[in-house]
């Protein structure tokens, strides 16, 4: 794909981070870059010190750094700030991070030369990723730590992962091939590492992975609310309307097309008539509505960072350099908070449709925790556990991390963003609310072949198709008690990969 100096797409953020798109310099962008690199040239000739060009950094801005220090001094940034410590980061977070900052170094406001730029997308064709470490960064001056292991790949130092998986030093990765390291000259250090890149591409992975969940939560609400003998009446569009959040109305919708046809919804009226379903079924389009709603606003946020050019100082288009506070992470750190927040309240109410399925005083004639032969089978039980394991850790990750600051830099910079702990948190409750589903999907397929073999009434289309996806991704039905975790682990990649979804939307056409 072309990089151009006016924005991208989330959608083509993730081809090159998770698909390994190549990336190609437009020529506006070499234009700006050219420009503006002028613009720099120029102050660096002047006896005036200018931050980030002929001055140290931080609470160290005081000092005048003289022309045959500058090299130096780019390099030695690079260096000190590569600080970080801890695991790995996953390779796809390291390239998304690499690619929007090469994003903003593309927008001319920079102040960065072409053949820099040139060298940031040669890193990324080539798939050599550097070693980025889980600890390092506060939100605030930029993803310092996690962006500084990357130029100090482009200037050939440090450790990288090639494009087999291994680990080598990045001299070696370079010149296999056939790359130059890159000497950094004024501004170009600090460039580089000024940015909020690694929140804003966290931000955005997770933002596509939720939407699939979110949709898939929708397929398995539809199908326990089903298996409980539940009413889809509460799902009718006019009881929306007159409570007008989008999210919610999306959600109903969902439910009710993917429950359109079922012979078993509002067949529950025995010797106590059922007036009203329980909350974690009725009010399951509210719940994840609101979600969804705040997956919206996340999105905007998103969108106008990728509008963004975050640096200090940065070049105006009147050739104005100047500081600012641009790289103040509070903008994506709330919104990170605020995804996990509803992401783990997301997953507290399927955990309680779970529960409510597996229960024989209150899932309607189901066998006790849909066992074979409860008593010496016992079916489920445990996976709720399981599932209840994951909810608990969901609540503790939906503390917020935006909400803490620790001053640093001699208090040069005294209140920080921590969007970048927000982004690593929510990494692990996407992964965790996956599971939650995954174990919900399990429960309501066996409940529903359960209800369907005991009485004759016939499920839905579009929640039987889900069923038969399952059982042919090897997630396996009713019988009797078998080692459970491969049933849960094939469950998840399910769900995951989509495969819920596309098979309700294989008989109900695109949901929302």
């Amino acid at each position: 794909m072309v990089v151009a100096t006016s924005g991208l797409t989330p959608e083509q953020v993730l081809a090159v981070a998770r698909h390994g798109a190549r990336v190609e310099l437009s020529e506006e962008a070499v234009r700006e870059l050219t420009a503006t690199r002028e613009v720099v040239d120029a102050l660096a000739a002047k006896p005036d010190p200018v931050y980030g060009v002929s001055t140290g950094f931080g609470a160290l801005a005081t000092r005048h750094i003289g022309p045959d220090l500058r090299t130096r001094l780019q390099r030695n940034i690079v260096r000190s700030h590569a600080a970080g410590m801890g695991p790995r980061v996953e390779r796809e977070v390291v390239r998304a991070l690499m690619f929007l900052r090469l994003k903003t170094v593309c927008s001319g406001r920079t102040g960065v030369r072409p053949q820099v730029a040139q060298a940031m997308a040669d890193l990324l064709n080539a798939g050599i990723t550097p070693v980025v470490h889980e600890y390092g960064s506060l939100g605030c001056s930029g993803d310092l730590a996690p962006l500084s292991h990357c130029a100090l790949a482009l200037m050939g130092e440090g450790e990288a992962e090639g494009p087999d998986g291994e680990l080598r030093p990045v001299r070696e990765l370079l010149a296999a091939h056939g790359l130059q390291p890159v000497e950094l000259r004024e501004k170009e250090g600090l460039a580089l590492l000024n940015g909020t890149d690694g929140m804003l591409g966290m931000l955005l992975m997770a933002l596509a992975d939720l939407r699939l969940l979110y949709a898939s939560a929708d397929v398995t609400a539809a199908m326990t609310l089903e298996a409980l003998l539940g009413t889809d009446r509460v799902l009718a569009p006019e009881l929306h309307a007159i409570r007008p959040h989008p999210g919610q109305a999306d959600s109903a919708a969902n439910m009710l097309a993917v429950l359109r046809g079922s012979e078993m919804t509002g067949q529950h009226q025995g010797d106590e008539p059922r007036v009203q379903d329980a909350y974690s079924v009725r009010c399951a389009p509210q719940v994840a509505g609101a979600g969804r709603d705040t997956l919206t606003h996340a999105e905007l946020v998103a969108e106008r960072e990728l509008a963004a050019a975050v640096d200090n100082p940065v070049v105006l288009p009147d050739g104005r350099v100047e500081s600012n506070g641009n790289f103040h992470g509070a903008p994506v750190a709330y919104v990170l908070d605020f995804l996990a927040i509803a992401a783990a309240d997301l997953a507290s109410i399927a955990e309680r449709r779970t529960d409510r399925l597996l229960d024989r005083t209150r899932s309607h004639g189901l066998p006790a925790f849909l066992a074979d032969d409860p008593g010496v089978d016992s079916g489920l039980m445990i996976a709720q556990y399981t599932q209840a394991a994951l909810v608990s850790e969901l609540k503790r990750l939906a503390v917020p991390a935006s909400v803490d600051s620790i001053p640093s830099s001699a208090m040069q910079e005294d209140h920080v963003s921590m969007g970048w702990s927000a982004a690593r948190k929510l990494r692990q409750v996407v992964d965790d609310l996956g599971r939650v589903v995954a174990v919900e999907l399990v429960a309501a397929s066996r409940a529903l072949e359960l209800r369907r073999g005991a009485t004759g009434l016939a499920p839905a289309p579009a929640t039987w198709a889900v069923v038969r996806a399952a059982r042919a991704a090897d997630v396996a039905g009713p019988g009797p008690d078998r080692y459970l975790a491969p049933d849960l682990a094939a469950a998840e990649a399910f769900v995951r990969e989509g495969g819920a979804l596309h098979a309700a939307q294989s008989v109900t056409g695109p949901l929302r």
